[in-house]
């Protein structure tokens, strides 16, 4: 029974751990943020686009790189889509993190 208590605590404070926020940074694909986040910058939208399938994030300020849920993914891929930017990716991105991952709400371009 305690083991159960304490498993229903555990859950719960999980739950609470889920916070909404905004996000700046550079949009960015995960094949490639594991290799050269630092480069974020400089990547090139047609890169992004060819790695979409490994799903996308944003590399932030201190340079940490968040990714984002599926809804994020199909999000971040329609404002790739739809932008004229070649590089220099920086987005706003509003949503709910939990762990180290974005539940997406909107990704805009800018």
């Amino acid at each position: 029974m305690r083991k159960l208590f304490v498993l229903c605590a555990s859950l719960a404070l999980a739950s609470l751990a889920a916070s909404a926020g905004e996000w700046h940074g550079h949009l960015m694909d995960s094949m490639c943020a594991a290799k050269m986040k630092d480069k974020a910058v400089s990547h090139k939208a047609k890169c992004v686009l060819n790695c979409a399938k490994s799903g996308f994030g944003v590399v932030t300020s201190d340079g940490k790189f968040v990714k984002f849920d599926e809804m994020g993914n199909a999000k971040a891929l329609e404002a790739l889509k739809s932008t004229t930017r070649e590089a220099d990716l920086m987005v706003k991105v509003k949503g709910t993190i939990e762990g180290d991952v974005i539940s997406v709400e909107s990704v805009m371009i800018h």
